[in-house]
Formats: C-alpha cells, sequence, structure tokens
C-alpha cells in the first residue's frame, strides 16, 4: 500500500521540485551555521548555533510534513479517496510516513557539512548526532503537531486559543518580569502552594528542547544528568508524535466535512457591508486569518513591550524584577537582534502569499478559471496580497517600532538611527512582498525563495556578523534593520538598503505591468494537467 504513495511524492514534478530546494536550503543553512562555528568556536556561541539548527529542523519539519497534511483536505478530489477501500487513517498514516521519508533525506544533506565540526575538533561525535537527531525530533513533532492542530473543531481551537494567550499571560509575568527572583514572588503564597509552582516553572524552563539543549552545551554540564535529560525528553518526544499520529488520522475525516459540508450560518448583509468594493482583497484577508497565529503575535509583541521597558529603565529596574533573561537576549544579539526578528516574522505572510496562493496546481486553475473572466487587474490582486499580508504580519511592526523607541530614549542610539530601523522593517517587508507577489504572478512556487528570505537571509546575516564580515553583512535586506540598532547609520548599509529598495520596486512593477498576462500564460500551460 506504502509504494504509491512514496512513487507519487518522488516523482510529481512539483513536489519533487519543492523537496530540491528545500533540501538545497538546507544544505545552505547548515554551512553557513558550521562556518560560523568555525570560526567562533567558544561554548556560548556554540550554544546558540545548536539552538539555531534545532529552530531550523522545527521550521523544516512543519514545511515537509504539517504543509502537505494541512493541504489535503482543501482538495475536493479527497472525497473519493474517503469512499475507497482505503481507510482514511492508512491514508492519513500513509502520507505522514512519506513526509517523514522526505524530510529524513532533507535532514540528511547537511551530515556532511556537520561532520566537519565532529572531524576538525570544534564539537565531540556525540555532540554532531545531537546536533542531526534532535532537530529531525522536534521536527517530526512540529509537523504533526500542526497537523492535529488544524484538523481540530473550531470549538477546540478557541478553547486551545484561550488556553495559549492565558499561558502567554502567565510566561511573560512568572518567567520575564519574576525571572530569577521567582522564589522572592512566590513567597507570598502558601509553601505547599508555592513548592509546586517553583518546581513546575523549573520543570518546563529546564525539560523544554532549549533547555535540554542549553544545557547540553554548557561549559560545565554534568554529563549523566545531560543524558538523562536527553533521554527523557525524547522519550516524551515519541510518545507524543504517536498520540498526534493518531488524533490526525482519526480526524482526517472529520475535518474534511467540516470544511466542505459544514452549514452556511454567514450573516450576508453584514458580510456584504464588509466586502465593500474590492470582494477579492476581502476574500483574502478572510481566508489568510483563518488560523490567525494570535498567540504568537502575543507572545512576541509583549516579550518586546517588557523588553522596551527594561531597556528604558536601565538602572532605575527594581531589583525585585528579572534581569536573567534579558541578559540571555543581550548576549543573543540583544535588541537589534530580537527587532530584526520580529521584522522577519512581519514578512512570513508577505513572501509566502498566504492569502492568494493555492496548494496545488490544480486547485490555482479551479480558482482562475473564474478570476480570469472578469476584469480584475494587477493592482486588484495586488491590493487583494497587500491586505492580507499587512493584515497578518502588521502587529509584529509594532514590537520593532516599541525596541527602536526605546533604544533612542534611553540613550543608546541616536534618534535618526531608530526610525532608520524602522523604515528598514518596512522596506524589508515591501521587499518580501515584492517577492511572494512576484512569484504568484509569475505562477512560479515561492516556497523555495520564501525560505531563503525568511530563514537563510537572516542566518547569513547572523554568520556574517561573527565572521566579522560587517560590510557585507550590511548589503542583506535583513541588516536594514539590524545595523541601524546595532551601529549605527553606515554607508554600506545604506547601500544595502537603496539595493534592497531598487529590487523591491522592480519586482513590484514588473508584477503589476505582467500580472494579468503571465496569470493568463500560466494557465493556459497548467490547465488540464494532472494534480502534482
Amino acid at each position: 500500500m506504502l509504494a504509491p504513495f512514496f512513487t507519487i511524492a518522488m516523482r510529481a514534478p512539483g513536489r519533487q521540485l519543492a523537496f530540491r530546494r528545500l533540501a538545497t536550503i538546507h544544505l545552505f543553512l547548515s554551512s553557513v551555521l558550521v562556518l560560523a562555528a568555525l570560526r567562533q568556536p567558544s561554548t556560548d556561541f556554540l550554544g546558540i548555533i545548536a539552538q539555531l539548527f534545532l529552530v531550523l529542523g522545527i521550521v523544516e519539519g512543519a514545511a515537509a510534513i504539517g504543509w502537505r497534511l494541512t493541504q489535503l483536505p482543501k482538495s475536493i478530489a479527497l472525497e473519493f479517496l474517503l469512499a475507497s477501500p482505503v481507510q482514511p487513517r492508512r491514508l492519513y498514516l500513509a502520507e505522514a510516513l512519506v513526509g517523514v521519508g522526505r524530510f529524513a533525506l532533507v535532514s540528511l544533506a547537511g551530515t556532511p557539512v556537520l561532520a566537519w565540526l565532529g572531524f576538525a575538533g570544534v564539537l565531540d561525535w556525540s555532540d554532531v548526532a545531537v546536533l542531526l537527531i534532535m532537530p529531525f525530533a522536534w521536527g517530526l513533532v512540529a509537523g504533526l503537531g500542526l497537523t492535529a492542530w488544524v484538523y481540530e473543531p473550531r470549538g477546540v481551537k478557541r478553547i486551545g486559543e484561550i488556553l495559549g494567550l492565558v499561558g502567554v499571560l502567565i510566561y511573560l509575568v512568572i518567567g520575564v518580569m519574576a525571572g530569577e527572583h521567582l522564589r522572592l514572588w512566590l513567597q507570598q503564597l502558601p509553601t505547599w502552594l508555592g513548592r509546586l509552582v517553583f518546581d513546575t516553572v523549573m520543570f518546563l524552563h529546564t525539560m523544554n528542547p532549549f533547555g535540554v539543549l542549553r544545557y547540553w552545551f554548557e561549559a560545565g554540564r554534568v554529563g549523566g544528568i545531560a543524558w538523562e535529560r536527553m533521554a527523557n525528553l525524547h522519550l516524551f518526544a515519541v510518545g507524543l508524535l504517536g498520540v498526534l499520529a493518531l488524533r490526525g488520522a482519526y480526524r482526517l475525516r472529520g475535518h474534511f466535512q467540516d470544511r466542505h459540508y459544514r452549514p452556511l450560518t454567514t450573516d450576508r448583509t453584514a458580510e456584504t457591508e464588509r466586502i465593500g468594493e474590492r470582494p477579492l482583497s476581502w476574500w483574502a484577508v478572510r481566508r489568510v486569518m483563518e488560523y490567525s497565529g494570535r498567540i504568537n503575535l502575543w507572545l512576541a509583541v509583549g516579550f518586546a513591550a517588557i523588553y522596551s521597558a527594561y531597556i528604558v529603565a536601565g538602572d532605575a529596574w527594581p531589583p525585585w524584577m528579572g534581569k536573567l533573561v534579558f541578559a540571555l537576549f543581550d548576549g543573543w544579539g540583544g535588541p537589534p537582534m530580537m527587532a530584526t526578528a520580529l521584522a522577519v516574522l512581519a514578512a512570513v505572510p508577505a513572501v509566502y502569499q498566504f492569502g492568494l496562493w493555492d496548494a496545488t496546481s490544480t486547485a490555482r486553475c479551479h480558482r482562475l478559471e473564474l478570476l480570469l473572466l472578469t476584469e480584475l487587474s494587477g493592482r486588484d490582486y495586488a491590493h487583494a496580497a497587500f491586505s492580507a499580508a499587512w493584515k497578518r504580519g502588521r502587529g509584529y511592526l509594532v514590537g520593532v517600532a516599541l525596541l527602536a523607541t526605546a533604544m533612542a530614549a534611553a540613550g543608546r542610539i541616536a534618534w535618526w538611527d531608530a526610525a532608520a530601523a524602522m523604515f528598514g522593517a518596512t522596506s524589508l517587508w515591501l521587499f518580501a512582498f515584492a517577492v511572494g507577489f512576484r512569484g504568484f504572478a509569475s505562477g512560479n512556487q515561492t516556497n523555495g525563495i520564501a525560505s531563503l528570505v525568511t530563514l537563510g537571509l537572516p542566518l547569513a546575516l547572523v554568520g556574517l556578523w561573527h565572521l566579522g564580515q560587517h560590510g557585507l553583512a550590511a548589503m542583506l535586506p535583513t541588516a536594514a534593520v539590524f545595523v541601524p540598532l546595532k551601529t549605527g547609520i553606515t554607508p554600506m548599509g545604506a547601500v544595502g538598503w537603496a539595493m534592497t529598495t531598487l529590487a523591491s520596486l522592480t519586482l513590484l512593477r514588473c508584477g503589476l505591468a505582467n500580472c494579468d498576462r503571465d496569470l493568463r500564460a500560466w494557465y493556459e500551460i497548467n490547465q488540464g494537467r494532472k494534480s502534482e
């Protein structure tokens, strides 16, 4: 039964191209991180590199496994398979195994590069094994966890979102504001309750994947404790993978029916008023906000707000409030790196074009078959794409503004540098949007170039900066936020910003001018082709 699924996965042109791009990007990013580790093999920096490898694995797992499984129920053609002798649970598990296999091959693509750290004596071979196994394991959890969450009924997701927002609030209060003074705060509670809360917080702090990996690469680690934590964490991961796989398998049919056969209860009058004269833009915003991502937004902007208050307060920061978390972030690059990360998060929906893009060529042909009969122009498509991307990503730019303003108010940078950083965040967003919209207009899948923009450029910035290539790093689009906050406006940074802006305007002009023609040409070539 499994053979046809694996055969199609590796022979279908679209999926084969996506696999090659993902493997190439993984190899490139792994090379950048390894070169940075070879250049600066200190224990603290190696710990940062290890955590970046973990982040890379989680993102790639979500892309290689979660993306395919979450898009599968959107196709009405799945109904024929669900009515066939192939049971829905077996269908899900077969597709999941295919995704796991493809993700494994992508992860193995970076093995020769990682082995270089072992041959050079920078890391022990056990450390190299951890950098291979741990990102893969938690990439699996991310992919299957994303799928299980998307498959849940709306009511469950609403409850989960509320619990998530409460968890964010608890983390910001306990993990950030209390920090290392948590014991002092808990003295106000009954002894037994204070002990329970403290033990729970410390367990979650040390036994999450990033905490275990951080301890593994500490200089003074105890070998037995490190191995025990690593083993216990991955035993938990195995159990969690089983639960997520079973939940996704049992919810495939129900999720498909929810998507395609749920009764319509929308207030048509109210919706008509909201649609206005741009129905495509209304639809794109509505589509992209199906999964709003409010938990991530609240966490990122909430932490940025507290971090900004800490920067402004300086020595006046109350002694009973925590500083350790901020000290850790200062060691990882401080406010400039945090602001750059927020700007990249804002650019994610702009470059991936979630509002307009369809998962398969067949689905896109069905949509274009109607849209191309209308009088919509390239400006209408651009407005729809812009509205959806801006609605989804604009909140993160608030965090960038908070951090830049706080640094200027604290006297760390000049006000014009803060303004340049905020302007640079907007430029980065515009560049990401221009790349994504040009990909949409030309009909080319942009997952590869989007991953390069959202993962490759930030990692390249980190690598080049730590290699001492500040001038070259300043030429990258992501440096438009980082450099003004780190060193102030520089000539090379200004050149990089000018190049980014010119590239953005060129791509936007080309996309607007050729959008309708390119969409029609793509439709003529792809209509009637087999689904990829």
